[in-house]
């Protein structure tokens, strides 16, 4: 029997008995064959990609077919759940097509989140639609037409809700703290983004969903939906990346290996291994790039686009002029004068 990704979890309903979020402390990849034939019996799943509530009489049900299937983290998330009256799903998806539901988007930012999958491998198509606003409060998650009848009720009980934010996104460490990271200002860190191990986000770094890094980096400043950062690669403060939601269009902007962007630098192209952009230096895709040669001669003048990805590249502003350099060793510039002798 095909898995994709499974997760038994515990979340919250609107009054009107939506979805608002629901919280997987250990979703699985590529479940075994093994434990999704004990799970399908017992909640009539017959295939496809599906989210199933539970009662309390099926949590024990499957328990039971967590121990058969020898899934001890399984059967102790179990256990931590008997009696609980929050709102339980099961949600297997047997393929990575297009989320249906609230469930199973929240089942595919776990996965990004818990590092099991890296950004990009996954299908969240139409997950904004699947996706409440959510009031993200101290008291936990509350529909946002619910909140100020909430917030009566608990000034009348001599409380105070505090709200946080207003999002489709809650903050990832209410739902993961991956091993080995550092991070200043946990509001920033969205639910869906991957932090490599050993990555350090400081108190202004901040990172989207489907996004983040893939190993070891500093990072200051900002990593937008869909931008992936290389091992050893640093954000400085107050950068930025263009990401495919503010204006990057279907350009995957990438930071390779090695690279360094400057103190409010920006980037809206993919950039190559150990490559620089000089502090407060913005390069998009369209803008003029004039090559240097090692002795700082001008080689040809480009768009950025045609130096995406491409490794070794120093890209500065000159201080007289104005323009944009960058700095190539032999080989880049002879890579580059082939991608226009076709011009």
């Amino acid at each position: 029997m095909a898995n994709f990704a499974f997760g038994l979890g515990v979340g919250t309903k609107s009054a009107k008995g939506d979805w608002l979020e629901v919280y997987y402390n250990q979703p699985l990849l590529n479940a075994s064959e093994t434990l999704i034939k004990a799970v399908a019996g017992l909640v009539g799943y017959q295939g496809g990609n599906t989210a199933i509530e539970l009662n309390a009489s099926q949590l024990n049900e499957l328990k039971a077919a967590f121990v058969s299937a020898d899934a001890s983290e399984q059967t102790d998330i179990a256990d931590t759940l008997a009696g609980t009256e929050q709102p339980l799903v099961l949600t297997i998806l047997e393929s990575d097509s297009a989320p249906s539901s609230t469930a199973e988007v929240y089942l595919k930012l776990a996965l990004l989140s818990h590092r099991l999958v890296k950004p990009h491998g996954l299908d969240l198509s139409g997950m904004f639609g699947l996706l409440p606003n959510v009031a993200w409060t101290s008291e936990g998650a509350i529909a946002v037409d619910e909140l100020a009848r909430r917030q009566l009720q608990a000034r009348a009980q001599g409380r105070t809700i505090s709200v946080n934010s207003v999002d489709k996104f809650p903050k990832m460490t209410d739902y993961v703290v991956p091993a080995g990271v550092r991070i200043g200002d946990a509001s920033r860190i969205r639910l869906g983004a991957h932090v490599g191990e050993g990555t350090t986000v400081m108190h202004e770094g901040f990172i989207n969903f489907n996004a983040g890094t893939l190993g070891v980096s500093m990072v200051e400043g900002r990593i937008s939906a869909g931008v992936v950062v290389g091992n050893g690669s640093d954000l400085g403060g107050g950068c930025s990346t263009m990401g495919t939601l503010s204006g990057g269009g279907n350009i995957v902007i990438s930071v390779g290996e090695g690279s360094l962007l400057g103190a409010n630098a920006g980037l809206g192209i993919p950039l190559g291994d150990r490559c620089t952009i000089e502090s407060g230096l913005y390069i998009t895709a369209g803008a003029k790039v004039t090559v240097l040669d090692d002795q700082n001669n001008e080689v040809q003048t480009v768009k950025a686009a045609d130096l995406a990805g491409k490794p070794d590249l120093l890209f500065r502003r000159n201080s007289q002029t104005g323009r944009i350099e960058v700095k190539t060793n032999k080989s880049a510039v002879e890579l580059n004068a082939e991608l226009h002798k076709h011009n």
